[in-house]
C-alpha cells in the first residue's frame, strides 16, 4: 500500500507515510486504485481515543496468491498508523484453529509484534464467530469511536449480521481471483460498510520493458 503513495511524504515506522489519515483515505479511494488525490491529511484534535479492532482471515483460501502475506503487510501499516494517532488497537485472527486474540484492546505498538510475522493459515472460515468475538471487544470500549477492520477474501458460506457495536466498518477485500466471487462486496453492502479492494501484488518482471 505504501508503494502507491507520493515519495515526497516522510515515512513512519512500518512504512506508513506521515500525516495520512488512512480510514478517510481508503474511504475516498473506494474501488479505485489509490492515488495522491485520495489521500486525506490526519486531523489533530482533542478527542477520546478510538478503538480499532482488526479481524484477520487466516483460513486456507487466504494462502492462495499470497493473500495472507499481503493482508499481514497491510495490517502492520494500519497498526503503525493507529500508534501514531495514539489510539487503541485489538487484533483477532480466525481460521481452522478457531479464533485467536493476538492483541487485547490496548495501545498499539510502533514496531511489528513478533506474533505478526509468525501468523500462519489453513482450515475453515469461522467468520461469524470471529465477528461476534470482535463485537464483544468493541462493546467494552465505552468512550471514543469504535472501528472494525475486516481483512478477508470473504470466501465463506456464512453471511453474518453487521456487528452492532462497530460505528465504522472497513472491509478490506483480498479476493484476488479473476473475476472475484464478489462476496466481500455483497457483505459490505449488506452492512452499509466501506468496501476497499486490496491492491494486487506485482508480478515478477511486470515492471520490465
Amino acid at each position: 500500500m505504501s508503494g502507491d503513495l507520493p515519495s515526497a511524504q516522510p515515512a513512519l515506522a512500518g512504512g506508513v507515510r506521515a500525516g495520512i489519515d488512512w480510514p478517510r483515505s481508503l474511504a475516498a479511494r473506494g474501488a479505485q486504485a489509490l492515488h495522491a488525490a485520495h489521500l486525506r491529511p490526519a486531523q489533530r484534535q482533542a478527542r477520546a481515543a478510538a478503538l480499532h479492532c482488526f479481524v484477520l482471515d487466516c483460513s486456507a483460501s487466504m494462502l492462495a496468491a499470497e493473500r495472507l502475506a499481503l493482508a499481514k503487510g497491510m495490517l502492520a501499516e494500519l497498526l503503525a498508523q493507529v500508534y501514531r494517532w495514539r489510539d487503541r488497537a485489538a487484533v483477532l485472527g480466525f481460521g481452522g484453529a478457531g479464533i485467536d486474540v493476538w492483541q487485547a484492546p490496548g495501545p498499539a505498538a510502533v514496531r511489528h509484534a513478533p506474533w505478526l510475522a509468525a501468523i500462519g493459515g489453513g482450515g475453515g472460515t469461522p467468520l461469524a464467530d470471529a465477528l461476534r468475538a470482535a463485537d464483544a471487544l468493541l462493546a467494552r470500549h465505552r468512550q471514543g469511536p469504535r472501528w472494525l477492520w475486516l481483512l478477508s477474501d470473504c470466501r465463506s458460506r456464512q453471511a453474518p449480521a453487521r456487528p452492532r457495536h462497530a460505528e465504522h466498518i472497513r472491509l478490506l477485500d483480498f479476493d484476488l481471483a479473476r473475476p472475484p466471487l464478489g462476496q466481500a462486496v455483497a457483505l459490505a453492502q449488506s452492512w452499509g460498510a466501506v468496501h476497499c479492494p486490496a491492491p494486487r501484488p506485482a508480478r515478477p518482471g511486470a515492471d520490465k520493458a
